[in-house]
């Protein structure tokens, strides 16, 4: 663990020297006011399993606290566009686009008021020295997450029950209906579920990551297009930062195609009155 420490330090070190490189970057990934949500322990820690679902604004001013995961529908709506399949979350009090949020590493730094352990602690207030809210800094949210991990690691290997020999439960259906949310490194997930008396499934609702961050990761490859396709034409440059938005989310998109070479993708440059201008399909 002391070699992984290093190592991930001197990655933060090196993130932050080659930062004010990326300046373009920073200004243009998702670089928009948006709300963010994450979950809060009890004592506004970091966490990933046992807590209350908190919301901020851009500037981390409070915006609602101490919301239960299995109320989820009284302050969640899902909006629905005509060009995606994919729904779009909103905080609901604040309505359709105001309510729009994201959630993952960068939004779980915003939320939480420390992490809870030393050294990401030490780093989450150098983070927050300057404005985080380009979605370019969730790379750098990722590595304070993996430093409070490895210190997370250090002390559950340390108590004695994690030696336990007490690792098998069986569950049987108890309740006919379930709601529960977790951080996962991608963001937020929540799952609900309803069952008949055999266990068996008779509805769900999944509202996952990639679907909280839908309509943020939309405006930021719409503001990355803009900015970078020039001239009427795509360049490589240009379809690389468009994809390099994407990617800042890390969606399951960007799980679930990954292929040996280039990624597939098929982009075109519409013209407003609905004619092709250019198109790129690769892979």
């Amino acid at each position: 663990l002391n070699l992984l420490l290093e190592t991930l330090l001197n990655s933060l070190d090196w993130f932050k020297t080659v930062e004010q490189s990326f300046q373009e970057e920073i200004q243009v990934f998702s670089n928009f006011p948006t709300l963010y949500m994450g979950m809060v322990s009890p004592d506004s820690q970091l966490s990933m399993y046992d807590g209350h679902m908190r919301i901020v604004d851009s500037h981390r001013t409070l915006v609602a606290d101490g919301l239960r995961p299995q109320d989820y529908q009284s302050y969640i709506g899902e909006a629905v566009e005509r060009w995606s399949f994919l729904k779009s979350p909103y905080y609901k009090p604040l309505g359709y686009l105001a309510g729009v949020y994201r959630v993952g590493p960068l939004a779980r730094l915003h939320v939480v008021d420390r992490c809870g352990t030393p050294l990401a602690d030490t780093e989450l207030a150098k983070f927050r020295e300057a404005d985080r809210r380009s979605s370019f800094h969730y790379h750098y949210a990722r590595l304070i997450e993996m430093l409070y991990a490895f210190e997370r690691i250090e002390k559950l290997l340390k108590k004695p029950e994690i030696l336990s020999k007490h690792v098998r439960a069986f569950a049987e259906p108890n309740s006919f209906e379930g709601v529960g949310a977790s951080e996962a490194p991608r963001g937020t997930l929540m799952h609900h579920y309803t069952i008949d008396e055999h266990g068996i499934i008779t509805s769900a609702n999944l509202i996952i990551a990639t679907g909280h961050n839908n309509r943020a990761m939309n405006r930021g490859v719409l503001d990355a297009a803009r900015h970078f396709v020039k001239d009427g034409a795509f360049t490589e440059g240009a379809l690389n930062r468009v994809e390099a938005v994407i990617r800042a989310f890390d969606p399951c998109l960007s799980c679930s195609t990954h292929a040996v070479g280039r990624m597939p993708l098929h982009m075109q440059l519409v013209g407003t009155d609905g004619s092709l201008i250019d198109e790129v399909v690769r892979g």
